[in-house]
């Protein structure tokens, strides 16, 4: 007698789509009969929302950060731009007149003849001397940075809006066809 055929392989779940940053997307619920099949519908429900919820975490955190960027550029672009100003001037051989800030509302005007060297704020109570084409180079490449990551992340906050729009729209036809079933 033969050998019985081989049970078939456990059914392999779809593998989640996911945008460039792993985000997972929202898959729309075109026949909530065979989503609710063999589940709970308050427990599908109540995950649908928890979905939901985990999607307006994600996006408040996204808003937080591209607000953070937006500052952040435009004062790379301004500290750019006076490294470079200081680079034009010391090929050029020429001093230039200043103001210094000395605090909050005390200033000092002064004149800056020779400098080889920017000092360039790091942040967390760091700043460092750096030559002017360092400095120069250093900027370029925080400003590339940033604004790669402002664009990623204006990225996402539209992705977010389309998978919390998905959702809220499953949310609401669960919740409908069970209104429908009980009724």
């Amino acid at each position: 007698m033969a050998a019985p055929p081989p049970p078939p392989p456990p059914p392999q779940a779809q593998p989640q789509a996911l945008n460039a940053r792993g985000i997972p997307k929202a898959h729309f619920i075109e026949d909530v009969d065979a989503f609710i099949t063999g589940t709970d519908p308050d427990q599908a429900l109540q995950e649908l929302q928890q979905m939901l919820a985990k999607y307006r975490f994600m996006e408040n955190n996204k808003r937080q950060r591209r607000q953070g960027l937006a500052e952040k550029v435009p004062e790379l672009q301004r500290t750019l731009a006076m490294v470079e100003t200081l680079q034009r001037k010391k090929e050029a051989d020429q001093s230039f007149d200043t103001t210094f800030e000395l605090s909050d509302t005390l200033y000092a005007t002064g004149c800056v003849e020779h400098f080889d060297e920017v000092y360039v704020w790091l942040g967390a109570n760091t700043m460092l001397s750096y030559p002017l084409s360092a400095a120069l180079s250093l900027l370029s490449d925080k400003l590339t940075a940033a604004q790669a990551s402002l664009r990623n992340v204006r990225e996402d906050l539209d992705w977010f809006c389309e998978q919390i729009t998905i959702t809220e729209v499953n949310v609401a036809r669960v919740y409908n066809w069970d209104v429908k079933r009980r009724g």
